[in-house]
């Protein structure tokens, strides 16, 4: 494994329940996903083959199911959940993924939290 090579995703808006107060329960609300996910893509820099790296699409829809569908109190457990999701089922060894709710604080253009998880 190249520690050095990264695949990003970055901006990947999704809209779901969440919130702690009763309104926010009763409505969606946006949240942003920036990954960045450790991965060797010199394999697939040679072959040019989309089986040979990472694939961010399928990981982008993946998430965007997930998410839609969830309904967390927490940005925080949602963001684990979510890097639960791809360091199992994408086989990504190392990821820091950045959870963000745009808006969530008045006077604030966004919060977040910040995690990485998994060895690089």
């Amino acid at each position: 494994m190249n520690a050095k090579d990264l695949v990003l995703i970055e901006g990947l808006e999704i809209r779901t329940v969440i919130g702690i107060y009763d309104w926010e329960r009763e409505i969606r609300q946006m949240v942003r996903i920036d990954l960045e996910m450790a991965w060797d893509i010199s394999r697939a820099g040679q072959s040019d083959d989309i089986a040979d790296t990472l694939d961010y699409k399928a990981v982008s829809k993946r998430l965007i199911s997930f998410v839609e569908a969830s309904s967390f109190g927490l940005i925080e457990s949602l963001a684990e959940s979510c890097a639960s999701i791809v360091l199992k089922e994408f086989d990504v060894p190392w990821l820091r993924l950045k959870m963000s709710k745009p808006g969530a604080v008045r006077g604030s253009e966004n919060v977040a939290v910040l995690i990485e998880r998994g060895s690089r």
